[in-house]
């Protein structure tokens, strides 16, 4: 898999003459160059629906004269360039208005992702129609005629559907169309039918080539939809609505499916289809290093000028992160993460039958990856198959209910010495009326004061004592056999119209209400979802509550560094290259206009220390690529340096 990739959309209206007029194969070629680019996924088929290039199978723009996608695949191949090819699957604007029976519907008939034909935009096909029969004769004709190095079909997924053929079959089968469960039932179906036969279409003619289907989003806990492509294109624009904290969450559940997989981002100021619009150098520069730093390849997506012509300031843009990626590849390729910490993801533990577009993070999960983050807790994000037995701490957040087969996962995690940071309803049974695991805790009901407070029984490290207002929804427990760590004060009454107190909420009653943090030779519970409370707060009390109670369950953590709460680090593992690498990270987003996060100025961090706790001896510690050594200490497998100083990024590579 290429390090260096680039996304090139070309979504083009018919009322654009001249397509492609200005392409020449010298400029793209130069334009690659610039921007040290290895691999283009260059377009047979549009969102519009027309093809780029002739075709029996589909219809050439009217206002393209030429083979636009074999010459851009010529130029590439020529400079040593790979071109997989992007057809888009689920949306084919030309033939909406020709089949609208074949369009997805929702229950009230309205059609997706416009709502009807009388405003701009796209709509989208069900897959449970021949309109699947006209896509997988687009697909053969590409890979038969062009020397495609791999297929990206897009706008794609598990659909919920109630279009006339979706009714049809559901009835036909004896099923009520009214049953959500069975309209998701057959969503599911046709989704494993719709890539069953694109593979199948694909390996009689170049079997083996690879295929991703493209949902905008990989859904944790959903193996069987990953498993249906060949790698995995993490399509996380930063600014484009996915934000910041979307792709570790996304990079550390996707390396422990064993599959290569990219970081996508984009060059857009905003979002895809923006022309004009320009990230500042800097934020690429940082989103590629990210990517490398979480074991990802790089893709960034641009977008064709109708004309045809590459875009010079763009491949500049880009040119500036990816010459540095390029100088990093040799210590970023084979890697394996090192992690301390197991976040058993919600979305994959939590029964979602129905995929959400937008809903890319869910707070529980985006909150705890942010503390994590910034507590500097190595991690790898799980789901209900992964093999919890590697990690010290599971992460059970909000919440995780217990069925039986987890129960006796966690039980047998227990017995080997392994612990559990669980919050709120975490832990309990799947009917929430008790515990399932021994936490310490007995439950007795949702707490029905909200909010209310928290009085920790130790010091935060950057606020006195106090009790701390939890927003989040709580749960009430007494203590069994643990020990308590703080304990929960409630308000003198909750805010309603006949009594209300100040501006926003009721103050504590300074009594103590029982237990809010307790610890059990099993890990410790916390008695609201302070995941989701951070996603949506943000409070420094939440935090810094949460990584005392990490760092107590880790007294032997992997890595500590004094890095400021906006640096990321990660440790992986080089098995064949017998050394270890250590990214440090950093950079401070800040948001402009109405909700765009931007990075624009890089601050040099200095002096950053690190100690690492490895396995095996080191005998020289370096920085990459610069291949300067870096002074170390080494004594009973403890291995501590400081960076003198860090911009953007930095690697420290450890030889054993």
């Amino acid at each position: 898999m290429r390090f260096r990739q680039v996304h090139l959309d070309f979504h083009t209206s018919e009322a654009i003459p001249h397509i492609g007029r200005q392409f020449s194969k010298q400029q793209f070629q130069a334009m690659l160059q610039k921007g040290s680019v290895d691999s283009i996924t260059v377009f047979s088929k549009c969102h519009h629906g027309w093809a780029y290039h002739p075709s029996e199978a589909n219809e050439i723009h009217p206002e393209l004269d030429f083979d636009l996608l074999g010459a851009m695949i010529e130029a590439a191949h020529e400079i040593g360039v790979k071109t997989p090819v992007y057809i888009s699957a689920g949306l084919d604007e030309k033939l909406t208005r020709r089949h609208p029976e074949w369009l997805i519907r929702d229950i009230n008939d309205n059609t997706n992702w416009v709502d009807g034909f009388m405003k701009p935009g796209y709509h989208q096909f069900c897959f449970n129609t021949p309109y699947l029969e006209i896509l997988v004769n687009q697909v053969e004709e590409v890979v038969r005629n062009y020397d495609a190095d791999g297929i990206f079909l897009d706008i794609v997924g598990v659909r919920q559907c109630y279009c006339h053929s979706c009714v049809q079959t559901l009835r036909n089968e004896g099923q009520d169309p009214r049953n959500k469960e069975a309209v998701l039932a057959l969503g599911e179906r046709t989704y494993t039918n719709y890539s069953t036969r694109i593979r199948e279409a694909i390996d009689r003619i170049k079997p083996g080539l690879p295929v991703f289907h493209n949902g905008g989003h990989i859904r944790r806990g959903r193996r069987d939809l990953a498993q249906m492509n060949s790698h995995l294109e993490l399509e996380s624009l930063p600014t484009g609505g996915w934000g910041y904290d979307h792709f570790p969450l996304s990079a550390r559940y996707a390396q422990g499916l064993g599959m290569d997989f990219l970081g996508m981002t984009g060059k857009f100021h905003t979002t895809w289809g923006e022309f004009g619009g320009y990230k500042h150098p800097n934020a690429l520069r940082y989103e590629t290093a990210l990517s490398i730093a979480n074991g990802a390849c790089c893709s960034i997506g641009d977008q064709l000028h109708p004309e045809g012509l590459m875009d010079p300031a763009t491949y500049e843009l880009i040119g500036a992160a990816y010459r540095e990626v390029e100088q990093k590849e040799a210590w970023c390729s084979g890697t394996k993460n090192i992690a301390d910490v197991a976040l058993l993801s919600c979305e994959a533990a939590v029964s979602q039958k129905e995929e959400k577009r937008g809903d890319r993070t869910g707070t529980s999960d985006a909150g705890a990856v942010r503390m994590l983050l910034e507590g500097k807790i190595l991690f790898d994000v799980v789901d209900l198959e992964s093999d919890f037995s590697q990690y010290k701490v599971v992460v059970l957040p909000d919440q995780i209910t217990v069925n039986p087969i987890l129960q006796t996962k966690l039980n047998d995690f227990f017995a080997k010495g392994g612990k559990v940071l669980a919050t709120g309803r975490s832990g309990l049974n799947e009917a929430g009326d008790a515990f399932a695991i021994d936490l310490g805790a007995a439950w007795e009901q949702e707490n029905p004061y909200k909010p209310d407070y928290f009085r920790p029984h130790f010091e935060l490290s950057s606020l006195q004592n106090a009790a701390f207002i939890f927003y989040s929804e709580g749960q009430q427990v007494r203590l069994t056999n643990g020990t308590l760590l703080g304990h929960r004060e409630n308000p003198y009454f909750n805010r309603d119209v006949f009594t209300f107190c100040s501006h926003q909420h009721t103050p504590s009653a300074q009594q103590d209400n029982g237990p809010g943090m307790i610890e059990s030779s099993n890990g410790i519970y916390f008695a609201w979802n302070v995941f989701a409370d951070y996603a949506d707060k943000g409070s420094l009390a939440l935090k810094e509550c949460v990584l005392y109670a990490l760092n107590r369950l880790l007294p032997d953590k992997t890595l500590n560094t004094n890095l400021p709460a906006q640096g990321i680090v990660t440790l992986m593992e080089q098995p064949a290259e017998q050394r270890f690498v250590n990214h440090l990270l950093y950079a401070t987003p800040v948001k402009r206009g109405s909700g765009v996060e931007v990075i624009e100025d890089l601050i040099p961090i200095y002096d950053t220390q690190v100690t690492l706790k490895l396995d095996k001896p080191i005998r020289r510690v370096y920085l990459a690529p610069q291949m300067e050594d870096l002074p170390f200490d080494a004594s009973n497998g403890t291995i501590r340096y400081t960076l003198p100083k860090l911009e953007c990024h930095q690697m420290v590579v450890l030889e054993s």
